[in-house]
């Protein structure tokens, strides 16, 4: 197997398993607690927190764990991913997060898709999406930038959690997830009908994303390769120039 398509495969793994950690923990969170919305994203939202920290430790040293066109693009505007290996990463994390609700659609007995009804619309949810991405984007790069990247699937995976609450969109910040999520009318589900202008907000706060990285880290194109944990090859963060000698031994 090519080096590219063992980068795919891992993608494509760890896309799925966020989806089933993101679906399945909804549906159980909505059987467990059927009459208490905020402790059911309570589970949704640290079942999802900790299973990114698992998966982006197991698989970025493959991929860098991106599991996020939003992320994979703005490494790619960095340069830290060529244009195939972008165009490999975006397909495998839109087939994983199909196969993800598929196979937590199926693992509590339900269809394996079923087109959600829950509309998610409005101009706040669109502004919780670009605020949501802004900030995912920002905590990646950020932490990459001062030279922890290891440190980002704990960054990530706290962001997220916390996001859940603080966005009035639970922070989808993930157009694959979008997209996924309205294959299952469950508790985690969005209406096809909600999904583009999520998507929008988000590419959006992508944008914004790569505008104020830049600002911030005018070097961010020598560590851009290190997102989200260095994969095999990666080159090594370029020490800042503000560190001493003894500490870049």
């Amino acid at each position: 197997m090519s080096a590219l398509l063992r980068r795919g495969l891992a993608e494509l793994v760890g896309t799925m398993f966020l989806l089933i950690a993101v679906v399945g923990s909804g549906i159980a969170a909505s059987r467990l607690s059927p009459d208490s919305d905020g402790l059911a994203l309570l589970i949704n939202a640290v079942a999802t927190g900790g299973l990114l920290v698992a998966v982006i430790l197991a698989v970025g040293p493959v991929s860098g764990a991106h599991l996020n066109p939003a992320v994979t693009l703005a490494d790619r505007a960095f340069g830290g991913v060529g244009s195939a290996a972008a165009a490999v990463y975006v397909a495998a994390q839109l087939a994983g997060a199909t196969l993800g609700v598929v196979v937590a659609n199926l693992m509590f007995d339900l269809p394996a898709v079923t087109l959600a009804t829950t509309e998610r619309t409005g101009g706040g949810l669109w502004l919780a999406e670009v605020v949501a991405t802004l900030g995912l984007l920002l905590v990646i790069f950020g932490v990459v930038r001062a030279g922890a990247p290891r440190a980002a699937a704990f960054t990530v995976g706290a962001y997220i959690t916390g996001a859940y609450f603080f966005t009035a969109s639970t922070s989808f910040a993930n157009p694959a997830v979008t997209a996924a999520r309205t294959l299952t009318d469950t508790f985690a589900g969005i209406a096809p009908a909600s999904a583009p202008p999520f998507v929008a907000a988000q590419l959006g706060g992508l944008a914004v994303a790569v505008l104020l990285v830049r600002a911030l880290y005018p070097d961010i194109e020598d560590v851009a390769g290190d997102v989200v944990v260095p994969r095999t090859g990666a080159r090594a963060p370029a020490a800042s120039p503000t560190r001493t000698a003894e500490e870049a031994r």
